[in-house]
């Protein structure tokens, strides 16, 4: 066990963080978004699920040309949210609660109506004309390069008032913001200290290897592996577009102001191979964010030996000070419930909660939602908008929470601006509270786990070998050991070790045996 005297991890290592899209959690109003005031009356499900701290996704003034992430002000609150007295009582009622608060930083583009763009835009000679990037077009007319907007098309704009284009990686309304000019760089950093100021705890920092481009912006090459169906953004490979080498000095610069506020955590949005993914942690000496996001649970096939592989060769390839972290769920990606179905949904979630790391749910996941379909006169994602039939879409996950079986689900008072599930009356919270079989209760009792076993949240890692379709590894702290098995298959399969079963992701017992769709945490 760990010895009393021990310095006890940072709160970012044993806890669980929970994702919350503020438009779709609860509405106070009666518009039919979700709120700040919404997320407080709320905090109460949160406390309960046991997670040590909530993200919010966007919630600064925006056009919402992308649902907040194209800011227009990097230091206010969006109406339709609350405003800063509303933000700070929902940061004091989550301290309150025991709970940290982090907030989605957006550091590579601001939005088009943001003070900053309209002022560089206004001439050439503006003092912050260098804030964003701009460029002439190419010798022979049209864009300067070649490089394509992550939502399609060219990631440039032409601005007939002055004559150049500026670069966007997403929409043409969310221009780049240019790092290289220091005053930029200066201000974004302002941006982070005003909310360590008011009390935040940290934050998650968008789309982060994005943020500088290669000198001289050359062509990216292209992707000899690409076919349609696939996002037009991977015609090409991000070879200068993207992870640049000055990016880890502004990552670090960014960790230094963080440490100077004490125990604040910096989560970055990192899609890289493992050996780049790494990078991210930075070195003992000069540290950059404390968790570069690892995709690998959503973005890789779901049995047994890819699994194995995936956890292996990521954990292989983190340097020794850096902590690992997993999510199987986010806004961007489809529900685990809808990708691997309702019963390895639960083996997904003891997966996720036993792993060594930091875990991070998504809202609703604790409910198993799964699979919604959105009305084609619905849709509001403007990446399916852009390029539809190609399965992107992320309405999907951005659908509202399901609080009760009242009308709209609790959720609001009027219809809300995404379908609800199609089972909501009868999957809701307040339906999985009195079900002690229910997903929700399953979550409860592995966080409920994980907190009273540091073997779980900080203890050592070791895979096990087991039959086909059992993912199975071991957990320790000291001379406390704790034992997983994931049965991947529908069929039963032989445990690869005895003990006691301490959980199951089924009700009753197995008799020696790993159940079709089970998971069991052992000793």
């Amino acid at each position: 066990m760990r010895h009393p005297d021990e310095a006890l991890p940072p709160w970012w290592e044993s806890g669980t963080v929970y994702q919350i899209y503020p438009r779709s959690f609860q509405d106070s109003d009666g518009d039919g978004v979700g709120d700040l005031a919404g997320i407080e009356r709320r905090l109460d499900h949160v406390t309960a699920l046991g997670v040590d701290a909530i993200w919010l996704s966007p919630i600064f003034p925006s056009p919402m040309a992308d649902f907040g992430y194209d800011v227009a002000d990097y230091c206010g609150i969006e109406p339709m949210f609350g405003d800063l007295a509303a933000f700070d009582r929902l940061l004091a009622a989550a301290h309150a609660r025991g709970l940290r608060l982090l907030l989605d930083f957006v550091p590579n583009h601001s939005s088009d109506q943001h003070p900053w763009f309209q002022a560089s835009r206004s001439s050439r000679t503006d003092p912050r004309r260098d804030w964003y990037i701009w460029r002439d077009p190419a010798p022979e007319g049209g864009p300067p390069n070649n490089w394509i907007s992550d939502f399609g098309g060219s990631a440039w704009e032409y601005d007939a008032a002055t004559g150049q284009y500026y670069l966007h990686a997403f929409l043409r309304q969310q221009p780049d913001l240019n790092w290289r000019n220091p005053a930029l760089k200066a201000a974004m950093l302002d941006v982070m200290r005003f909310w360590f100021d008011r009390g935040v705890d940290g934050f998650r920092i968008d789309v982060l290897w994005h943020i500088i481009k290669a000198e001289g912006l050359p062509d990216n090459p292209a992707n000899p592996y690409w076919r349609p169906g696939i996002t037009e953004r991977d015609r090409l490979i991000q070879q200068h577009s993207t992870d640049q080498p000055e990016a880890h000095a502004i990552a670090a610069e960014m960790r230094a102001l963080a440490d100077s506020y004490g125990e604040r955590v910096l989560i970055g949005e990192i899609f890289l191979p493992n050996e780049r993914h790494a990078r991210w942690y930075g070195t003992l000496e000069r540290p950059q964010v404390h968790l570069p996001f690892n995709f690998q649970l959503i973005e890789n096939a779901w049995d047994a030996a890819s699994l194995r592989r995936v956890i292996g060769d990521y954990e292989a390839s983190l340097p020794p000070h850096g902590w690992p972290n997993w999510v199987i769920g986010s806004h961007d990606a489809p529900r685990i419930a809808a990708r691997v179905g309702e019963a390895q949904a639960r083996v997904a979630a003891m997966l996720l909660l036993t792993l060594r790391g930091t875990p991070t749910l998504y809202q609703g996941d604790e409910l198993g939602i799964g699979r919604v379909d959105i009305p084609p006169e619905r849709v509001r994602d403007p990446q399916e908008l852009r390029q539809p039939g190609i399965g992107i879409g992320r309405d999907r996950s951005r659908t509202p929470m399901p609080w009760d079986s009242s009308p709209f689900a609790g959720f609001s008072t009027v219809e809300p601006w995404l379908p609800l599930n199609p089972d909501w009356r009868t999957r809701n919270v307040a339906a999985q509270e009195t079900d002690p079989q229910s997903m929700l209760a399953l979550y409860r009792r592995l966080i409920a786990l994980r907190r009273a076993h540091p073997a779980l949240a900080v203890g050592d890692f070791a895979l096990v070998d087991a039959a086909p379709d059992v993912l199975a590894y071991e957990r320790r702290d000291g001379d406390a050991m704790l034992r997983v098995a994931l049965n991947l298959s529908a069929e039963p399969r032989p445990l690869p070790f005895g003990g006691e079963v301490l959980l199951s992701t089924l009700d009753g017992a197995g008799d020696g045996v790993l159940r079709g769709d089970e998971g069991v945490v052992m000793r």
